[in-house]
Formats: C-alpha cells, sequence, structure tokens
C-alpha cells in the first residue's frame, strides 16, 4: 500500500516524537490553562520536571467529571479568540462535555482521519455513504472531513432517513458505509427486505462508536454482500473518531502513536496492568492546543497488543475496545459487561445477534431478563430449547440465572446510533 498518510515510523522516531509532544504539551498548559496549572501545583509537579515518556505517570489524571466541572468550554488553553469550533459529546444526561478547537486542532484531526481510509484502503475512486450524525456530535463531521482530505467522495446523508440511505446505495452506487455497528445492521435488514443485494455496489464499511461481536458483524457483512469491515475508534475529548483503525489483518487496531500517548491502567487502582492485561485505556494528547489532555481517563477496556502487525504498518496496536468500565452493572454480586452476554450469543446459530437485557427487582430480589432474535429462517418451534440452552450458557460462563425469551426477527427496536443494551429498573419496584 502506497502511504500518503501513514507516516512509516520506527519505535525510536515515536518515542522520540511522544517525549517532544509530552513537554511542549506539559509547557503549554502550565503556561495557558489555569485549570491544568492548579493541578499541576496541587501535586507539586512542574513542566521542568518532564525529562522521560515514564516521567508522565507524575502528571495528573483528568476526567469526565472534570470537563462537565468545567462547563461550558473545559480545559481552555488557548485565548477565545483561537476556537474556530466546538464539539459536543454525545451524553444524553446532565451537561454535555464540550471541546474546543483552534484551525490547527481540525487540521490534525482532518490528516488524522485520512489515514484511516487509507489504511482500509479505499482509493480517490470510492463514494463514501456517511451514515452518522451531524451537528454537536463530531462524528458525521469527521468522517466527512477525513474524507475529503483523502479526496473520495463523500455521500453525508446522515443518521437515519432509511429511504435515502437506500436510494444512494442504489443510485448513486456507495462503495463504503461509515456507520455505527447497529445501522449497519440495519441497513442489511433493509437491503434484504427490499430486495436490494443485486442493485449496491457497497465493498467495505467502517464501524464504530459501540462494542459489537463477531457475530453482530458476520451478519453485518453477510446481509450487505461486504468484502471487508474495519473497527474505527475516537472521542469527543480526543478530536473526534478516527484516532485509530483496524486494518486488513484484523488484528487489533492501530492507533496514531505520534499524536497521543495511550495507558492501560486498573480502572481501581490507577496503577499501570501488566504488558498483554485489559484495563482501562488512559489518552495524553501530543499536539492538541484548544482543549489539551492529560491522561484523561475514557473509561474504555482494552489492551495494548505487543509487536509487530502483519499489515506492515508501524503504529502500535490496541485491542477492539471490549466494554467501558461505566456500563458494568451488577446483579446479584456480580460484575457484567453487557458484552457479555453478545459473546455467549456466538455460540447459538439460529439466534440473531440483536438482544436486550432487563433488570428489575420483585419482592427484594434482582431479576434479570435476556431478549434475544430468533435468526432469519430458523425454526419457531426450536424456541423453547433455544431459551433453555441459552439460559444454562449464560449461567455456565457469567454465574448467573437469567430469564430468557426469543422474539421473532426484527422485533427488538432499531437505533440509527448506539443500541441500548440494558434497561435497568430495579428503581421502580
Amino acid at each position: 500500500m502506497d502511504h500518503r498518510f501513514i507516516p512509516n515510523l520506527t519505535e525510536e522516531q515515536i518515542a522520540d516524537i511522544q517525549l517532544e509532544g509530552l513537554k511542549w504539551t506539559a509547557r503549554h498548559v502550565w503556561a495557558n490553562s489555569p485549570f491544568y496549572r492548579k493541578r499541576f501545583t496541587e501535586i507539586g509537579v512542574e513542566p521542568g520536571d518532564i525529562k522521560t515518556l515514564d516521567d508522565l505517570r507524575k502528571l495528573p489524571f483528568t476526567t469526565a467529571e472534570d470537563l462537565k466541572d468545567g462547563y461550558p468550554i473545559p480545559l481552555l488553553s488557548v485565548p477565545e479568540t483561537d476556537v474556530v469550533r466546538i464539539h459536543g459529546s454525545s451524553g444524553t444526561t446532565g451537561k454535555r462535555k464540550i471541546l474546543a478547537y483552534t484551525q490547527t486542532d481540525i487540521d490534525v484531526w482532518r490528516e488524522m482521519f485520512a489515514r484511516c481510509y487509507e489504511l482500509a484502503g479505499l482509493t480517490v475512486e470510492d463514494r463514501v455513504q456517511i451514515c452518522v450524525g451531524y451537528g454537536l456530535w463530531t462524528a458525521g463531521v469527521g468522517f466527512q472531513l477525513g474524507c475529503e482530505r483523502f479526496g473520495a467522495m463523500a455521500l453525508p446523508v446522515g443518521p437515519g432517513l432509511l429511504e435515502i440511505q437506500l436510494q444512494m446505495l442504489t443510485d448513486l452506487k456507495s462503495t463504503c458505509l461509515c456507520s455505527t455497528a447497529s445501522m449497519a445492521l440495519l441497513m442489511g435488514e433493509e437491503v434484504q427486505k427490499h430486495g436490494l443485494t443485486d442493485k449496491i455496489a457497497l465493498k467495505k464499511a467502517i464501524f464504530g462508536s459501540e462494542a459489537h461481536t463477531p457475530k453482530m458483524r458476520r451478519q453485518f457483512e453477510e446481509a450487505l454482500g461486504l468484502e471487508d469491515s474495519y473497527d474505527i475508534i475516537g472521542m469527543t475529548e480526543l478530536y473526534g473518531p478516527g484516532t485509530g483503525l483496524e486494518c486488513s489483518a484484523h488484528d487489533g487496531i492501530h492507533y496514531w502513536a505520534d499524536l497521543y500517548i495511550v495507558e492501560i491502567i486498573d480502572p481501581d487502582t490507577g496503577e499501570p496492568v501488566a504488558p498483554g492485561e485489559v484495563g482501562e485505556m488512559v489518552v495524553t494528547s501530543l499536539r492538541k492546543e484548544a482543549s489539551p489532555l492529560i491522561r484523561y481517563r475514557t473509561h474504555d477496556l482494552t489492551r495494548i497488543l505487543p509487536g509487530q502487525c502483519a499489515c506492515g504498518v508501524n503504529m502500535p496496536r490496541v485491542d477492539k475496545i471490549q466494554g467501558r468500565s461505566d456500563d458494568m452493572f451488577i446483579f446479584r454480586g456480580v460484575n457484567i459487561y453487557p458484552g457479555q452476554i453478545g459473546a455467549v450469543l456466538e455460540h447459538f446459530d439460529a439466534l440473531s445477534a440483536e438482544y436486550k437485557i432487563t433488570l428489575t427487582r420483585r419482592d427484594g430480589l434482582d431479576h434479570m431478563s435476556v431478549h434475544v432474535e430468533r435468526a432469519p429462517g430458523a425454526e419457531p418451534s426450536l424456541d423453547e430449547s433455544l431459551a433453555a440452552g441459552l439460559a444454562t450458557e449464560i449461567r455456565k460462563h457469567i454465574l448467573v440465572r437469567s430469564e430468557v425469551g426469543i422474539l421473532n426477527p426484527g422485533e427488538l427496536p432499531r437505533s440509527f446510533s448506539k443500541t441500548k443494551r440494558v434497561q435497568d429498573d430495579r428503581g421502580e419496584e
């Protein structure tokens, strides 16, 4: 692959760039950010104390609460006259996390996203249908910025609007779909339902923003007739989507280590985990001007993958995001992540990847019900044995009892964005 956008850097070169960027960031926030200067002073650290990459651990963590407390424009480290844009997180409760951008920040983000399209093997001939949210959220604008910088044709449809989505797929012959995994699944169902398989030209999908299972992925790849699909990572706090992408080797997600540092910590102690162990991803930006991030706790659970990737790209890799530490719920004393249920579903060909967990409390006791759709074409007469089998497997793997219900294909609500997997009604006894 001819790399126009992805730099070919050695580990030593990346480490040098990271140290230089870390020193710059520490000086920048000390001079320009009242928030960070106060934090540094509280723990007795100054920019001059950063001499090696290991000194990163001397710096304080930053949290989502810090961003909310600093509302409306937290972490601001440039004069407001230098801010050319703001974006807000997709959070649905309380105050949004709002981040500011200088023109340089926008330019860095655009280059970073162009790398993702390059890593996915796209060319300027591709037509990229962007089906994620525009507006305050970073998704739509990020996908479009990167696409235009890369040089492919952007079809900025946004989420929803199924009739227009199908029209673009058939009339404009989009070759790459950019969406959440839930939206890709929904589009696949619509393409099948309307018998459009032979009328579309999709080859690839770039998807992200929510945890997915291999089963879910196979389902939309088959329904849309894709050659390949790629998991993308990113968050509003760190520019937006495009901070890393899975390559064609499908062995983890390459992240742009020349632009930010990744640490993996134990979410409870804040200490680094052993190499290769799963923990919470913490990120530090190296070139961000308006809203720099120092040791920002993402709550995303992953691990750093060792060694060189078979695809030949030298950028380091993290494993796919396995869930969020704040998505975890406690049921009868057991810590459960929704993705664990999705993983159990992998063993059942007659069930689809769509599921919903409902938690209730009756007579002082917690109950968990899991509703799953039957796979298209599977026999309804098998529902009872499937439900019993799934309940047994959940108990075996997750050590809890659950009530399992099998639904018809398409019966669970569909989402254009992130699907809500858990409904916790335990406060409403």
